[in-house]
């Protein structure tokens, strides 16, 4: 699949930008067939990081996702790469 099939957009709320200054993690909305592996991949070839941790849930708004990233990258940079700020 496509990364930008995957990842769909990125989820922000009051939530979101506390658990991307705590721990280093961006959340967003995913297609609901993909795979944590797959969020992975698309994660660190749409934004060129390493990823340590991905986790999901099915809410009645979709598939979200939060990304964890590894310490070596910063999630702040990201949000501000990708228009979240």
């Amino acid at each position: 699949m496509n990364p930008y099939d995957i990842i769909l957009h990125p989820y922000v709320t009051e939530k979101s930008m506390m658990l991307m200054e705590q721990h280093n993690a961006l959340q967003f909305a995913v297609n609901v067939q993909a795979t944590k592996n797959q969020i992975k991949q698309a994660a660190e070839s749409m934004f060129d990081v390493k990823v340590a941790k991905v986790t999901t849930r099915i809410t009645k708004y979709g598939k979200l996702a939060v990304v964890t990233l590894t310490p070596d990258y910063e999630a702040d940079d990201i949000g501000m790469r990708i228009g979240i700020f």
